[in-house]
């Protein structure tokens, strides 16, 4: 086996284990709000400020990763996941001490891997079935934040909320070991070249790592280059109403839902437990068919099946899990994130070597979509008593974003100067 796919897996490890603080915010609000005596608005700030900043660190982690290496910021994120966790058991007197170690230390800690990470290794160590790679290491992501949510559920329910989050600490820890010890920065430390690829390539992959320009520096001149290309205007909306109708949605809502219909936390859990297991399936698949169609017709086709599964919700929802529900969780869990893999595919074909970059910056709208619906949900539910309008919303806005993506299919895009082939043909 090549070594690349050793790294993958030990990506996948860090993935996962950064993935399981993303989603515990939905499970501990409702114990937060009636023990701590915390409103939901305050909870909701956290959680807010927590993905925005899952988002905005993305970018700049990743170009700390090539001025001083994925192992060294990688172990120092997981790190501070942990201590952070710690803070977060032992250290909670009010809401806003809540907002300081979820939504600032926490958001640093998560934003630092996230798929950018995922990117950059896949860039790093795979020239051939890259899309396989990134479609393996999102779904690695997306099984850290559900498939481990029954367990953090249960043990909740037999002692406090502090659990779920002691957990995670201990995940980001072993992590951290793994990382520590396993992973290498370049094909070239193990004396191989990437996968599918030749020497040649491998160096000049090389050449940027560890450069005297600083991280801050190459950050912002990335952005400057992506902000003069439409294409990248384009994708950041798209992402935005991405992160608005998965992250900022079931992240943050679909527990405090199920609750409103009367279903336990365990149950809820064990359904997004399902959509964290069908994610598996939806985004090595959509990694699989990145590098053999084209990425914009997918990510259409994906946004309206989303869009109409987020529809017919309120109409199944009800007190227990029921086959209806079942077939949502699947459905849902499949398309979740299955949008990333062709999104990176284009970032690849616009922006070349610094596509790492530019999907971080992409990145950023998504979770500030993903935040702006984590508070206006929270905000409707208020309103309104019910999350119905919620759903309804947020299948219009897929519908949106599958009508951006059909039309970007016909619409010539000015394609960056520094562009990388890809296996498919974006125009």
């Amino acid at each position: 086996m090549h070594p690349a796919w050793r790294m993958a897996a030990v990506a996948a490890a860090a993935l996962m284990a950064t993935g399981s603080y993303t989603t515990i915010a939905g499970l501990i609000t409702e114990p937060l709000a009636t023990t701590q005596d915390w409103s939901r608005g305050d909870i909701g700030i956290a959680v807010a400020i927590n993905m925005v900043l899952y988002g905005a660190v993305a970018p700049f982690s990743a170009a700390l990763m090539d001025r001083y290496g994925i192992r060294k910021i990688a172990v120092f994120a997981l790190l501070l996941l942990t201590g952070s966790s710690t803070l977060l058991v032992t250290a909670t007197p009010s809401a806003g001490w809540f907002i300081v170690w979820w939504g600032l230390l926490v958001g640093v800690g998560t934003g630092s891997i996230t798929m950018v990470f995922g990117a950059t290794v896949a860039n790093r160590w795979f020239a051939d079935r890259i899309g396989l790679a990134t479609g393996i290491l999102t779904s690695a992501s997306v099984v850290g934040q559900f498939a481990i949510l029954p367990l953090l559920s249960t043990l909740m329910s037999r002692t406090d909320w502090r659990a779920p989050i002691t957990v995670c600490g201990a995940l980001a820890a072993g992590a951290a070991a793994l990382t520590f010890f396993a992973l290498r920065e370049n094909p070239i430390d193990l004396g191989v070249t990437r996968y599918g690829s030749n020497p040649d390539r491998d160096l000049e992959a090389k050449s940027t790592i560890g450069s005297g320009q600083s991280a801050l520096a190459r950050t912002l001149q990335v952005l400057r280059a992506c902000v003069h290309n439409p294409a990248f205007w384009l994708l950041s909306f798209m992402f935005f109403l991405c992160g608005a109708t998965t992250n900022g949605l079931l992240w943050s809502h679909f527990t405090p839902a199920a609750h409103d219909h009367g279903m336990a936390a365990t149950a809820a859990s064990s359904l997004l437990a399902m959509v964290g297991i069908a994610n598996i399936l939806g985004t090595v698949s959509a990694g699989w068919l990145s590098d053999r169609m084209e990425p914009r017709v997918l990510l259409a086709g994906f946004f309206l099946v989303r869009g109409s599964t987020l529809a017919v919700l309120p109409l199944i929802f009800t007190s227990q899990v029921n086959p209806s529900l079942v077939g949502f969780a699947i459905m849902f869990g499949i398309l979740d994130v299955a949008t990333v893999p062709p999104t990176i595919a284009l970032c690849r074909h616009y922006f070349g070597a610094d596509s790492a970059l530019a999907f971080g910056w992409v990145n950023v709208a998504h979770q500030i979509g993903a935040g702006a619906m984590a508070v206006t949900g929270g905000l409707i539910r208020e309103s309104a008593g019910a999350y119905t309008s919620v759903w309804i919303l947020s299948a219009f806005l897929c519908v949106t974003a599958a009508t951006m993506g059909s039309m970007s299919a016909k619409i010539h895009i000015k394609k960056s100067d520094q562009r990388e082939d890809v296996t498919t043909d974006s125009n």
